[in-house]
């Protein structure tokens, strides 16, 4: 039986970066309390698998290819998303990159990349959306930040200043579409997904958090599901900070 504070029944949510990582964990932990869900990612295939596992759970699935650095995709996908199921009750702005990468050798248009990633692209997905929720019956967005937004490290300027942005984007649209649409980041620390095999192995052993490790990916629901669901009725503008005590 379902938490009724965590009941996510007949809610639609929309997950960008849904067919991996800690956005495949939210897809799951949002279908398995009754969400249906639409899986945004770049590569069709992958979403469409992540869709199938949610009709599996007896939810509606949507699998969409887009790329979320280009305006453009980021309105097809609400045109699409409203004109198939009619609204958007729950909006997870997840898609990013950070690579690692010496200030002095970045490339213009690796920071156009960058930024375009994971600032662009949520700012025109969340806008759209947060109108329509605002026109309507309200709902709530997520935006996936990192804690190097909050304690920058080198080599990843462009990341970290683009995910500060997003924090920035989380309270200004909090206000702008108060009182009707909620709005609020988690700001994950280094967490065991897809990004760790190419990590050394002490690395996805230990990490200098205060729990002294990486988070495993499941870790990252608790905070997700608090924000989209009615327990967080009170809480908008916020950083809820899921990293280990960075």
């Amino acid at each position: 039986m379902t938490d009724p504070m965590f009941d996510l029944t007949g809610k639609i949510a929309l997950i960008t970066g849904g067919s991996r990582g800690l956005g495949l964990q939210m897809v799951r932990a949002f279908a398995a309390r009754g969400a249906d869900v639409v899986i945004a990612s770049r590569k069709l295939a992958n979403c469409e698998a992540v869709a199938d596992e949610v009709q599996a759970m007896g939810r509606r699935a949507m699998a969409v290819s887009v790329n979320m650095s280009r305006w453009e995709d980021a309105e097809r996908l609400v045109e699409t998303v409203y004109a198939a199921w009619g609204r958007v009750d729950i909006l997870v702005n997840n898609a990013g990159m950070g690579p690692r990468v010496a200030s002095h050798d970045y490339t213009e248009a690796l920071f156009d990349k960058v930024m375009d990633l994971n600032f662009k692209g949520p700012f025109r997905l969340g806008a759209l959306v947060a109108k329509r929720m605002f026109d309507g019956a309200g709902g709530t967005i997520i935006n996936v930040s990192s804690s190097g937004a909050l304690y920058p490290l080198p080599e990843v300027v462009p990341y970290s200043g683009a995910k500060a942005a997003l924090n920035a984007m989380t309270v200004s649209f909090a206000r702008e579409y108060a009182p009707k649409v909620r709005v609020n980041t988690i700001s994950p620390g280094p967490f065991l997904t897809d990004i760790a095999k190419a990590w050394t192995p002490e690395a996805r052993e230990t990490a200098t958090n205060a729990l002294g490790r990486p988070g495993r990916p499941e870790e990252i629901v608790t905070a997700a599901l608090f924000l989209a669901s009615p327990a967080s009725s009170f809480t908008t503008g916020a950083i809820i900070r899921v990293d280990g005590g960075s």
